[in-house]
C-alpha cells in the first residue's frame, strides 16, 4: 500500500461524528435483520441462499411462451434453485398477447409463485398497467395517451397546400414480442400560418386558420390536411398540428392510478414477495426530438397545463415552445418549464402511488422493485420519457439499469436510505458479467442479472450461462458483504445541477446535468452523488442543525452548484443558510432568470462564500483542494468507464478500496481472476493496525476503539487486529458481526468439514451457507 492509501484509510477518523450514528445505526439494523433468524435449510434441501432478512442476491426472469405451458415455469426455477445464489427474481411477462389481468395469466404466475417459494425464492413480478394495455382500453377508451407532432410546410406558387403527418409504430422492451404502442387514430388539433426567421414566428403575421382547411383524412396511419391558397400566402409557412391516440393509457389519465390498484389488488392471493414497476414514462422516444416538434399530449393534460400556468392553452403553448415567437422569449421559458416539470410530478407521482399502493394491498414488507431509469444517462431522452424524476421514483433499495452512472446509483442510495444499490446490467459478453460484479462491490453495489442480451439463443440459455462456476464464485464471495453493510458508499461531494436549466432547451444550458464534472471527481477518487435542484424544494436535501448539508445518511464535505439559471427563491434559501454551515460551496454557470423566465439579479440570490469557477478543471481541482483541506482523502480513483447508449461516464475498477459511510473499508480484487484474486493487506484504521489475507472481498468494520465491529472476507487465511486474531487452514468465507447487544454473530460459506472451533469461541450463532453446483453442458 503507498502512503496516499495509508492516509486515505486513516482519515476516517475524520468522519467520527458521522461514523457514530451510523455504529449505533448499525447495531439497530443487524439486530432486526440477523438476531431472529432461523439456520433451517431452505425446503428445497439446499441452503445456497442469503436469509431474506439480508439484501438479496437479483436474478431477472422474463416470461415467454414455455412459461405458460403446463408447468412451464418449472424449467427456469429449477434451474435457479439448484445451480443459482439467486434467492429474490424481478420477473416481467414478455410473452405476446398475454396481460396480468387475463385470469389464465393470473393463475400461471400465481401456480409459479407457489413454486418457487417452496424452495426458497421470492418472485417480484411486474404487474404494470402496461402490461394491460388492453384492458385499460376497453374500461377507458377516453383515457389513452396522445403524441402532437407538429409539421410545417410552405406555399409553392398559387397551389393550395396539402400537408401529411404520419403516425409512428412505438415500441420498447414491454412490447418488443407483443403488440406495440400502435397509432388507434389521428386528429387534426390545429393549423397556423405565419411568417418566421431565426428569432422565431412574427406575432404579426401569426393566425389560426384551421377553420379554412379541409381534412383530406383522419386515421390510425395519418392526418391529411389541405390548406388553402389566398393573396397573402406567399412566403408565409404553415404548422398544421395533429394528435395521434396509442395503445396505452394517458400518463394524465383520471383512472389511471386506480386501474393500477385493481390489478395490485387481483393478486392479494398470490404468494409475491413483492411487485415491479419498470422504467415508467411516456412511450419511448430513443432520440430525445431534437426537433422539439413532438408532446405528449391529452385533453387531461392540457386541462392541468391551464391550471399551473394560469389558463395558457396548451397547443398554442406547444407552437411557442416548438418554434419560438418573437418577443415572447420569456413566455417560452416559461412553458418549457412548466411543461417538463409536469412530466417530472405527474410521473413521480405514479410511482410513488405505485410504491405506496403495494405495500397497502400486497403487505408492509412487499419489495417495490425494479428501476425508473428508462435511457440509463440524464439526457433528452429520459427527460421526455419521464422528466427525469429518478430521485423521487421510490423504491426499497436503490434500483438503476444498463451503464446508468455510478453518480446517480450512489445518489439513489443516499436517497431511499438503502445499503446497496442494485444495477439491472446486460451486456452480449458473460466476460463483461465477470468484472462488473466486482467493478459494482467497489462502489457498494449489486448486480441484479439480466440474461445475456443482445445474443441469440434462447433467454434461459442466456442466464444459465450466467451460472457457470467463476461468476457464481465471484458473487458468493461479494454478497458477503450483504450480511456487514448497513450504510452506502461514502460520496463526500454533491453535484446538484439546476433541474429546469437541464431539461430547457429555450436555455442556455440544455442537456448538460455536469457529468464532466462529476467524472472528474470519481477519476480524482472523490465519489460525488448527482442530484437535482428539485431535491431542495422537496425537502430531501437539507441543511442540518450541526451546519452539515446532507442528502438521507450521506454528508456532504463539498457541495457543487450546477447551472442555476431558472431556480426558485426557494434555492436561494438553501444556499444562503448553507454558507453559515460547514460544507464547502461550490457553483458553476449564471443565475440570471427565475422560473418564468423573469430577470433576476442571481448574484445577489447566492452567498458572496459560494466559489465561482468558469470551467469544469479548475472546478474540480478547487473541490478537491477543499476535501484536502477537511482532511478527506481519495478511495480510489475510478478508472474505468461505462459504455455504450450514451456519453462514457466513470466506474470503479476491478480491484481497490472504497469507504462505506459507517466508516467499514472494503477492498476489492477480481482484475486477474473472475472469482477473485489474492487480498493481502497492512493498513492502519482508526490508528490501529489491520492485517487480512483473503480472496476477492475483504471488508472490516471498527468502533472507535479499535474494536472488531464487522468482517467480511471471501477465503480468509488470516485476520489480526490488537486483541482479535483469526487463523483459518484451510480458508473459509467468512462474515462476522456484532447485535446492539455486542454479541457476534457469524455466517460462513464453502465449508469443507466442521467448524473450525476457533470460530465457536467467537459465537455459536453460525448460519452456514453453501455453493451450488454448476449446471451440466
Amino acid at each position: 500500500m503507498n502512503h496516499s492509501e495509508k492516509k486515505c484509510l486513516s482519515s476516517v477518523d475524520a468522519m467520527k461524528p458521522v461514523r457514530f450514528f451510523y455504529t449505533i445505526a448499525s447495531l439497530i439494523i443487524y439486530l432486526f435483520l440477523f438476531a431472529g433468524y432461523s439456520h433451517a435449510a431452505d425446503p428445497s434441501g439446499s441452503n445456497f441462499r442469503l436469509p431474506q432478512e439480508a439484501p438479496p442476491v437479483l436474478g431477472c426472469w422474463f416470461w415467454l411462451e414455455r412459461d405458460f405451458e403446463a408447468e412451464g415455469y418449472r424449467d427456469f426455477i429449477d434451474l435457479v434453485n439448484e445451480h443459482s445464489l439467486y434467492n429474490m427474481l424481478t420477473a416481467s411477462v414478455r410473452a405476446p398477447l398475454k396481460e396480468v389481468t387475463d385470469k389464465e395469466v393470473h393463475d400461471q404466475i400465481q401456480r409459479a409463485a407457489k413454486y418457487a417459494m417452496e424452495r426458497g425464492i421470492s418472485v417480484v413480478m411486474d404487474l404494470d398497467v402496461r402490461l394491460s394495455r388492453r384492458a385499460f382500453q376497453s374500461l377507458y377508451p377516453d383515457e389513452l395517451q396522445q403524441m402532437l407532432i407538429l409539421r410545417e410546410a410552405g406555399f409553392v406558387g398559387e397551389e393550395d397546400l396539402q400537408v401529411e403527418i404520419k403516425s409512428r409504430d412505438l415500441n420498447d422492451h414491454y412490447t418488443s414480442r407483443t403488440t406495440h404502442y400502435i397509432p388507434l387514430q389521428g386528429e387534426l388539433m390545429r393549423v397556423y400560418s405565419y411568417h418566421r426567421n431565426e428569432q422565431g414566428v412574427d406575432p404579426a403575421t401569426l393566425r389560426d386558420v384551421t377553420p379554412d382547411c379541409r381534412i383530406v383524412e383522419q386515421s390510425s396511419e395519418r392526418v391529411k390536411v389541405e390548406i388553402p391558397w389566398r393573396p397573402d400566402s406567399s412566403g408565409r409557412t404553415v404548422c398544421v398540428m395533429a394528435a395521434f391516440t396509442h395503445l396505452t393509457p394517458d400518463v394524465f389519465a383520471p383512472h389511471l392510478l386506480p386501474f393500477q390498484r385493481r390489478i395490485l389488488r387481483d393478486y392479494q392471493d398470490v404468494p409475491l414477495a413483492g411487485a415491479c414497476k419498470d422504467e415508467w414514462g411516456f412511450p419511448p422516444c430513443f432520440d430525445g426530438n431534437p426537433a422539439k416538434d413532438e408532446f405528449w399530449y391529452s385533453a387531461h393534460r392540457a386541462e392541468e397545463y391551464a391550471q399551473i400556468s394560469g389558463g395558457r392553452e396548451l397547443l398554442f403553448d406547444c407552437l411557442l415552445m416548438s418554434k419560438g415567437v418573437q418577443g415572447r422569449e420569456q413566455e417560452r421559458i416559461a412553458a418549457v418549464n412548466h411543461f417538463m416539470k409536469m412530466s417530472w410530478r405527474r410521473n413521480g407521482a405514479i410511482e410513488q402511488d405505485f410504491y405506496a399502493a403495494v405495500k397497502e394491498i400486497l403487505g408492509a414488507t412487499a419489495v417495490v422493485a425494479t428501476h425508473p431509469t428508462w435511457w440509463p444517462y440524464p439526457d433528452s431522452r429520459e427527460f421526455k420519457k419521464n422528466g427525469l424524476d429518478w430521485w423521487i421514483a421510490k423504491r426499497d433499495w436503490a434500483q438503476t439499469d444498463e451503464t446508468t452512472p455510478f453518480s446517480v446509483r450512489t445518489a439513489l442510495a443516499k436517497k431511499w436510505n438503502s445499503p446497496v444499490w442494485y444495477n439491472m446490467y446486460y451486456n452480449e459478453k458473460k466476460s463483461a458479467y465477470d468484472s462488473s460484479v466486482w467493478t459494482h462491490a467497489l462502489a457498494g453495489g449489486r448486480i441484479n442479472y439480466h440474461p445475456i442480451y443482445p445474443r441469440s439463443g434462447s433467454i434461459f440459455e442466456r442466464s444459465r450461462e450466467l451460472l457457470e462456476e467463476d461468476l457464481v464464485r465471484a458473487e458468493s464471495r461479494v454478497r458477503l458483504l450483504n450480511f456487514i453493510s448497513a450504510a452506502p458508499l461514502d460520496c463526500p461531494v454533491a453535484v446538484v445541477f439546476g433541474h429546469a436549466c437541464a431539461m430547457n432547451w429555450a436555455g442556455p444550458s440544455y442537456e448538460d446535468v455536469g457529468m464532466d464534472l462529476v467524472n472528474a471527481l470519481w477519476r480524482a477518487g472523490h465519489p460525488a452523488d448527482l442530484i437535482p435542484s428539485s431535491e431542495i424544494a422537496g425537502g430531501y436535501l437539507r441543511v442540518m442543525d450541526d451546519g452539515w448539508i446532507q442528502y438521507g445518511p450521506q454528508r456532504y464535505s463539498a457541495v457543487v452548484f450546477y447551472h442555476p439559471e431558472f431556480e426558485n427563491s426557494s434555492t436561494s434559501r438553501f444556499f444562503q443558510q448553507a454558507a453559515r454551515g460547514r460544507s464547502s460551496l461550490f457553483r458553476m454557470g449564471e443565475w440570471t432568470r427565475d422560473f418564468e423566465g423573469k430577470p433576476i439579479d442571481g448574484e445577489s440570490n447566492l452567498p458572496a462564500s459560494m466559489m465561482k469557477c468558469e470551467d469544469i478543471p479548475s472546478l474540480a481541482s478547487a473541490v478537491c483542494r477543499a476535501l484536502k483541506e477537511k482532511g478527506i482523502e481519495p478511495q480510489t480513483p475510478a478508472v474505468n468507464q461505462l459504455q455504450g447508449f450514451a456519453p462514457a461516464s466513470s466506474c470503479s475498477p476491478t480491484e481497490g478500496f472504497c469507504r462505506l459511510i459507517d466508516g467499514t473499508i472494503i477492498w476489492i480484487a477480481g482484475r486477474q481472476n473472475v472469482s477473485g484474486d489474492a487480498i493481502q493487506k497492512t493498513f492502519r484504521l482508526h490508528g490501529h493496525e489491520v492485517k487480512i489475507d483473503a480472496v476477492g472481498v475483504a471488508a472490516v468494520r471498527l468502533d472507535r476503539q479499535g474494536r472488531l465491529e464487522a468482517l467480511a472476507a471471501g477465503s480468509l487465511q488470516h485476520f489480526q487486529i490488537q486483541g482479535c486474531e483469526i487463523s483459518l487452514n484451510p480458508p473459509i468465507d467468512l462474515a462476522l458481526w456484532r447485535d446492539a447487544a455486542g454479541e457476534f454473530h457469524g455466517a460462513v460459506q464453502n465449508l469443507r468439514g466442521p467448524l473450525p472451533p476457533s470460530l465457536r469461541t467467537i459465537t455459536n450463532d453460525w448460519i452456514i451457507l453453501e455453493l451450488p453446483s454448476p449446471p451440466a453442458d
